[in-house]
């Protein structure tokens, strides 16, 4: 199998975290560029019509894509350790965990990314600067709502590290890097700790 990926961006980091947290080995990586636009070129286009990474292709030529759909498909190749839920009910809980994670603070911080760093504006035109400011605002409202709920549980799903602490930490970094943000300094102290112990495990560093 291949997985495309491109670096620095936080969905392939996603992936490549739960890979090495599964200790999955055999998959090769193949970079896309993505700030010349490689993922628009032809050959990426017959594989993923969407033009997004992360994708995975299958030794039969066939292409999964979409960051959940694919640690789906790995948690069922590899199925421990665990990272979606034991049963029906733990598995609904981490993914309501997760999608918030995906689709507030993940999705918060890469608008306004997207939107206010210069060297994302290849990528998002026109940029909306105020919109990316509203952006970064709200991403502050979900962080420090995550404050919250890390200073009753130690895991953004519970009691366990699960795939909601992969998504939530890669939007973190991602705001790290290209926003500034770090919690700590902004009063969430539990969720800068939680993020200090999550960037120690060897998949946070492996991916990076």
């Amino acid at each position: 199998m291949k997985l495309y990926i491109s670096p620095h961006a936080p969905n392939p980091r996603r992936v490549s975290m739960f890979i090495l947290e599964k200790g999955i080995t055999g998959i090769d990586t193949v970079t896309i560029d993505i700030l010349t636009g490689e993922q628009r070129s032809e050959g990426f286009l017959a594989k993923n019509p969407l033009g997004r990474v992360p994708a995975l292709e299958f030794d039969n030529g066939r292409v999964l894509s979409e960051t959940r759909a694919i640690c789906t498909y790995l948690e069922g190749l590899r199925p421990e350790p665990n990272l979606m839920g034991v049963d029906f009910e733990e598995r609904a809980f981490i993914e309501m965990a997760d999608r918030r994670m995906e689709l507030h603070l993940l999705l918060e911080t890469a608008h306004s990314a997207r939107h206010t760093h210069p060297v994302l504006a290849v990528l998002e035109q026109p940029q909306f600067k105020d919109y990316g400011a509203a952006q970064a605002d709200k991403m502050r409202i979900t962080a420090r709502w995550l404050d919250g709920v890390l200073a009753r549980q130690p895991y953004v799903a519970g009691a366990r590290f699960t795939i909601a602490d992969i998504t939530a930490f890669c939007a973190i970094e991602f705001g790290r890097g290209l926003l500034k943000f770090r919690p700590g300094e902004e009063g969430m102290a539990h969720l800068q700790a939680w993020r200090d112990e999550i960037a120690a495990r060897p998949s946070a560093v492996g991916s990076k």
